[in-house]
């Protein structure tokens, strides 16, 4: 009597091959991670921030008004900015740092305050206002705020003791997501053709917050080609239906409002973002559902009813 051979390492041999596999996977996945972060940190470096005013380049017969940035509402076309005046030195008291007289900054063009008010005997502070931002908040994320020339005017003393003197604007600060730049103006009534005293402040979006914007549109995109995927072949009997995919469906239909809700920048409802994405991917999901609605019909159990 012989034994029979022993049986060939198969299950073995296919088992490593599995492992191999998926441990390659796997470490694929981690270094398209690690790269897609270094990409990121490379690609989505924003514009520094606008410097600060250098008071010592500042003559001393100068007033400068500084127009801090501090929140932009892209829907109603508006940027709030923080006012700072710094008076000329004859206007000012060093040794206790306040106002020797009484002061006004009007703006131009208008903003919502009026006349900003910084009392006498009292160190100048930050008063918030807001000035117009024009710009389409209907083509994020490319769209761009731009302001009229702004300019500004330094009211000082009362009654008929009260003078007016230009200022220079200086704009300063940083919007998160945003990627500020000032451009320069000459006043056309000053006679010097040097002096560039007015500004012009233009803001577009940062390229971090683009980068997002792009995966979770890709995200959204996904959704509805992975229901139709799965949907299709089951509505076409080609491939065994499976009841508890109809979770699946309604989960990811729930999903597309917070989804699109998060993107950077809240876009406002209507924009080419839904026209173009939004509207198709919850169309997609709803006929991939409706297909899978259809497959069911084809297969649900007839039951005859019970004669009483």
């Amino acid at each position: 009597m012989t034994a029979g051979p022993p049986a060939p390492p198969v299950e073995s041999g296919i088992r490593g091959r599995q492992v191999a596999i998926a441990f390659g996977i796997v470490a694929a996945l981690i270094v398209i991670y690690v790269l897609s972060l270094i990409a990121v940190h490379l690609l989505a470096k924003s514009a520094p921030a606008l410097p600060a005013v250098d008071l010592s380049k500042v003559e001393a017969d100068d007033s400068v008004v500084q127009v801090r940035l501090e929140k932009l509402d892209t829907v109603a076309n508006r940027l709030t900015v923080n006012v700072l005046v710094y008076p000329k030195d004859s206007l000012y008291d060093k040794n206790f740092g306040v106002l020797t007289t009484d002061a006004a900054v009007r703006l131009y063009p208008e903003n919502d305050l009026g006349d900003l008010q910084y009392p006498v005997g009292k160190a100048p502070a930050q008063v918030s206002t807001t000035i117009v931002a024009h710009g389409d908040p209907a083509n994020w994320p490319f769209d761009t705020y731009k302001t009229e020339v702004i300019a500004a005017d330094v009211f000082t003393g009362s009654g008929q003791n009260r003078e007016k003197t230009a200022a220079r604007v200086e704009a300063t600060g940083k919007l998160d997501g945003w990627d500020a730049t000032v451009t320069r103006i000459h006043d056309p009534e000053d006679t010097n053709s040097n002096v560039q005293d007015d500004v012009i402040i233009t803001l577009q979006r940062s390229k971090g917050p683009l980068i997002f914007d792009v995966g979770v549109c890709l995200v959204l995109i996904a959704l509805p080609v992975l229901a139709l995927w799965v949907a299709i072949p089951m509505a076409l009997g080609r491939t065994t239906f499976l009841p508890p995919f109809i979770t699946w469906y309604g989960a990811m239909l729930f999903a597309i409002v917070p989804l699109r809700n998060i993107l950077p920048g809240s876009p406002p409802y209507g924009s080419w973002v839904d026209q173009a994405i939004v509207l198709w991917v919850l169309i997609g999901l709803v006929v991939a559902m409706t297909l899978f609605v259809t497959a069911w019909w084809r297969h649900r159990e007839r039951k005859t009813p019970k004669k009483t």
